[in-house]
């Protein structure tokens, strides 16, 4: 009965390597579709996120910065702003004294308060010449009217003359008599002779008078008070005077960040030196450097997301493509790259890429310029 026993029991080792194998295949197959579904799902997703996307970690914050300069020289008064402290457009930066422009502008308004008054004395004047001209005009009447007078006492006189010399034969006029009818005929000539010469005496006075009347209208003739050049080369300099008063303050251009001040009180600056930079971070963009295999469906218009070791990935930006560069880097440096030479390599070029932010974005988390950043574009947003 034992033997029995020990030979129904010797068969069971013999299954149980089966059964492990059996085991083993099913679990071979389940892998071997978990491996299968994740392969499939993996690539949805890739497909679905992650195709069509280029990707680069060759990107740098920039802005358009301003450079802030003196536009007049003198020394400086006060500096009301520190290296990278935050400033409005508009804010006083530093001021200069102003003791030599003030001087300026009174001097200034004093040369246009006297071409306003040589411009008044020279209208004065043109009133007074024609008033001359006027007067010499009645001269001229005057004297052609003595000479008519005079004329007509010359012919009186002839006429005398010749009434007495018809008589004389007959002794009815003395000799006395006829001697005075000559003289008298002879001073009437004289007198008419006088008036003719008094009548172009008083023409040449006119026309002198008309020659100054000419001169001094040629002063104001079609000007006024505010439109004569004297008085509105006046008004320029004192405008001038006033500008480089006003520029004494120096207020920011734009709205930004206060970076590499090198103004200290005391110091006497140039007109045009630098004195410091704004950098206007609420404007900032992003220049990423994707290489050239990398732009086969790049476009301007395409959305971009961004992330910064700044911040971390936390905070990802939301951008746009704006701007493809004209040239690679190479193309623009110091020294461009000579490969017209027997031992070229070929190196793959980056081309840059001018990316917008969005200004929301930027408000709430700030970046600074020269930042490095990660850019990824999402080229099937044509």
């Amino acid at each position: 009965m034992a033997d029995d026993t020990a030979a129904a029991a010797t068969p069971a080792p013999e299954a149980a390597p089966e059964t492990n194998g059996a085991k083993r295949a099913k679990l071979l197959r389940i892998l071997a579709v978990v491996v299968v579904t994740v392969a499939i799902l993996w690539g949805l997703w890739y497909f679905l996120t992650q195709a069509g996307r280029v990707h680069t970690d060759n990107a740098y914050v920039g802005a358009d910065s301003a450079q802030v300069t003196a536009l007049i020289a003198g020394p400086v008064k006060e500096v009301r702003v520190s290296g990278t402290q935050a400033v409005k457009k508009g804010d006083i930066l530093v001021i200069l004294d102003d003791a030599d422009q003030r001087i300026a502008v009174a001097d200034a308004e004093a040369a246009l308060r006297l071409a306003r008054q040589r411009y008044g004395q020279a209208d004065a004047n043109a009133d007074a010449a024609r008033a001359r001209v006027t007067a010499r005009g009645a001269d001229v009447s005057q004297a052609r009217a003595r000479l008519r007078d005079a004329s007509a006492t010359v012919e009186r006189a002839r006429a005398e003359l010749a009434r007495r010399e018809s008589i004389a034969g007959t002794g009815a006029v003395s000799g006395e008599e006829l001697t005075a009818a000559r003289a008298a005929l002879a001073s009437a000539t004289a007198a008419r002779d006088l008036a003719a010469a008094g009548i172009a005496s008083a023409e040449a006075t006119r026309g002198s008078a008309s020659g100054d009347l000419g001169a001094a209208e040629a002063i104001v003739r079609g000007t006024t008070i505010n439109t004569a050049p004297d008085v509105a080369a006046a008004e320029a300099r004192l405008e001038k005077a006033k500008l480089d008063l006003a520029r004494t303050v120096l207020r920011a251009p734009v709205d930004g960040i206060v970076t590499n001040r090198q103004v200290q009180v005391g110091q006497r600056i140039a007109a045009g030196a630098p004195i410091m930079v704004i950098v206007p971070i609420g404007t900032a963009y992003v220049d990423a450097n994707f290489k050239e295999s990398q732009f086969k469906d790049i476009r301007v218009g395409q959305p971009v997301e961004l992330t910064s070791d700044y911040y971390g990935g936390d905070v990802v930006y939301r951008g746009r493509v704006i701007g493809i560069a004209g040239g690679t880097g190479a193309a623009f440096s110091l020294i461009p790259a000579q490969n017209a030479t027997g031992n070229w390599v070929k190196v793959v070029q980056r081309l840059p890429v001018r990316i917008a932010l969005d200004p929301k974005e930027l408000k709430a988390h700030p970046l600074r310029v020269g930042l490095s950043m990660e850019a990824t574009i999402d080229t099937r947003g044509r």
